[in-house]
């Protein structure tokens, strides 16, 4: 498939970016890795008049530890973050998700910031965040914002990003020694997971299991209250509203949250 027309414009720095945005408003779109949006484009589901090209730009790629949190330049690579020491001791959860993702193309090209901004409910690395008590940092004319992740994900594919704001950082709190979890099942090794748990600690995000990422917040705090994790497992599809969809019924994903979320619950455990 072919896409609309478009301009290019390359941004080297997060004010060009800024700068780019501010010009063209709600015609410009932000290319990262292009793993969300240039197959949008070729569907034709999207039509953007300019793509903004953010990739270049250096400064957004690092994982660092500031006092109590590990920061993580939006523009970081999955492969990277995968990777990376200071990810796997602080935040071992979102280093392993990552490696989990599409496969070495999309590992090597694709960035967290444009899985978060995108919001798809079926993409791993939003519960993973969600579950991390992460917090999004953006950038626009008006200076500096920090989102948590629990508000930034309003419905499907839709975010509080204004059209002249940047995802720049995302920010989790550190946790260093504890448990972590993470199960999904998918058709095949790339697809989108039809379902998918992510725990870190006592939290638990789920995937594909709303038109958001959401928190398992009746197996938390059944966990809270002692709860095996048997008995925490099988609330985890409480709070949930999935749908039927051609490749598995609502019940089925409810069976298979309930499943993999005390599986990965046993991991932590572990």
């Amino acid at each position: 498939m072919i896409p609309a027309g478009f301009s290019y414009r390359r941004a080297s720095t997060v004010d060009e970016a800024l700068a780019l945005l501010g010009e063209y408003g709600d015609d410009a779109k932000l290319l990262a890795g292009g793993h969300s949006l240039l197959p949008l484009m070729k569907l034709r589901l999207a039509a953007p008049e300019v793509l903004v090209d953010v990739a270049p730009i250096a400064d957004l790629r690092y994982v660092r530890v500031e006092g109590d949190v590990v920061a993580i330049g939006a523009l970081s690579r999955y492969h990277d973050l995968h990777h990376d020491s200071v990810l796997r001791e602080h935040a071992p959860l979102l280093a392993h998700v990552a490696g989990e993702v599409g496969d070495q193309q999309v590992r090597h090209r694709g960035t967290i910031g444009g899985s978060l901004a995108h919001a798809d409910a079926a993409a791993d690395l939003p519960a993973a965040v969600l579950a991390s008590d992460g917090e999004l940092v953006v950038r626009g004319p008006g200076g500096e914002r920090r989102i948590p992740a629990a508000e930034f994900f309003l419905g499907p594919f839709t975010t509080p990003l204004e059209p002249d704001e940047l995802l720049t950082e995302i920010r989790v709190p550190l946790r260093t020694g504890e448990g972590w979890g993470f199960e999904k099942f998918t058709r095949r090794a790339i697809d989108w997971a039809i379902v998918g748990v992510a725990v870190a600690g006592g939290s638990v995000g789920l995937i594909n299991m709303a038109g958001t990422p959401i928190r398992a917040t009746a197996t938390e705090q059944a966990l809270a209250s002692g709860a095996s994790v048997a008995e925490a497992g099988a609330l985890a599809a409480e709070n949930a509203s999935p749908v039927d969809e051609p490749h598995a019924t609502a019940e089925y994903r409810s069976h298979l949250a309930r499943v993999l979320t005390t599986r990965a619950l046993a991991a932590a455990r572990a």
